[in-house]
């Protein structure tokens, strides 16, 4: 039996929570709160969500624990496309709703005020149920102040903000237009492309600002969102790996050529140069932030995974990022 130890309010744990729904992987959800503050002990980074596996271990960062299930759990539902160019293209888009998408919800859950509120007495209010009012208030109070002082330092400056909420609104419209007509992104069964992205707009569903935009301008991804919350019932089939892409994921991959890969190749530069911010314009807007050295990892990372595929698979790839600018990222190309 595994434990998840995580929040509501967190995007990373409601991927992994659906994940592993959807792949029936026998486990129970523990709230994390002031009993149980104690896990974080158990792990380097005091990240959530925190798995503790089976065998007694503990692990946390969702993209080595889905690989690591999948290779404790090898063909049961996998996440991972049977295609290897399509499993490649899952990698990306999760990659980029980890890394980029996240910064939506950073945004839009305490750029406003009303955001601000809500979501902090939420949040502290799961972590302290039945502590009274009154201390729940001010723990609320504290964390806000805490999380708004954050926010240079993951980019969600105002100055930041209309390429965060252009880049997040035309995600939304590729999913709008998508999801009434397919099921998931690679096919009838959803992709770790599918939990990642709605780890992160999991959250945009619950915040009021972000909540209204959704409910009237993109209804039915909404709703796609608590369905796919618990896809345990699902049963379905991979996309024809010779089928073109789906308009969303092309769309996806537009912007993550666009955005993305300009955001990720901009900060690994900068750190190169051992400068302490910098900076990028896309889709009409500027952007800088601090430097982060996980994020050239990310990098790295894609683009490893892109060397290791095979020559079948690649020219597929290729011609699949051909019409995006990812495909000179990708190669290293463009540095």
């Amino acid at each position: 039996m595994y434990t998840i130890y995580g929040g509501l309010g967190s995007p990373y744990s409601m991927k992994m929570r659906a994940l592993m729904r959807y792949r029936r992987l026998p486990h129970v959800w523990v709230q994390l709160n002031e009993s149980s503050v104690h896990v974080y002990q158990n792990v380097k980074a005091k990240v959530v969500p925190i798995l503790r596996y089976p065998d007694g271990s503990w692990h946390n960062d969702s993209t080595p624990m889905i690989f690591d299930l999948e290779g404790l759990h090898p063909g049961e539902r996998s996440v991972f496309p049977q295609d290897e160019a399509q499993a490649f293209i899952a990698l990306l888009l999760e990659d980029m709703a980890d890394e980029w998408g996240t910064k939506a919800m950073f945004h839009y859950r305490w750029f406003r005020e009303r955001d601000q509120q809500q979501m902090s007495r939420w949040i502290l209010f799961d972590g302290m149920l039945g502590k009274g009012r009154d201390t729940i208030l001010a723990a609320a109070a504290a964390f806000r102040d805490r999380q708004v002082g954050r926010m240079a330092l993951v980019g969600c400056t105002p100055q930041n903000a209309a390429l965060i909420e252009e880049c997040t609104r035309r995600v939304l419209a590729l999913l709008e237009a998508h999801v009434t007509e397919e099921p998931y992104l690679l096919g009838t069964r959803p992709s770790l492309a599918d939990f990642a992205w709605m780890g992160q707009l999991s959250q945009l569903a619950v915040d009021p600002t972000p909540y209204d935009m959704l409910r009237a301008d993109f209804p039915f991804t909404l709703r796609w969102l608590m369905n796919l919350d618990d896809a345990s019932g699902v049963e379905g089939e991979w996309r024809d790996p010779k089928a073109p892409l789906s308009a969303a994921v092309a769309g996806l991959l537009g912007l993550a050529g666009e955005v993305y890969f300009p955001f990720l190749a901009a900060n690994a530069e900068a750190l190169a140069r051992g400068a302490q911010t910098f900076r990028f314009e896309a889709l009409g807007h500027a952007y800088e932030q601090g430097v982060f050295k996980y994020q050239v990892r990310c990098l790295a990372e894609l683009r490893g995974a892109y060397a290791r595929l095979s020559a079948p698979a690649r020219t597929r790839v290729d011609e699949w990022l051909a019409p995006t600018r990812c495909l000179d990222f990708v190669r290293g190309a463009v540095s």
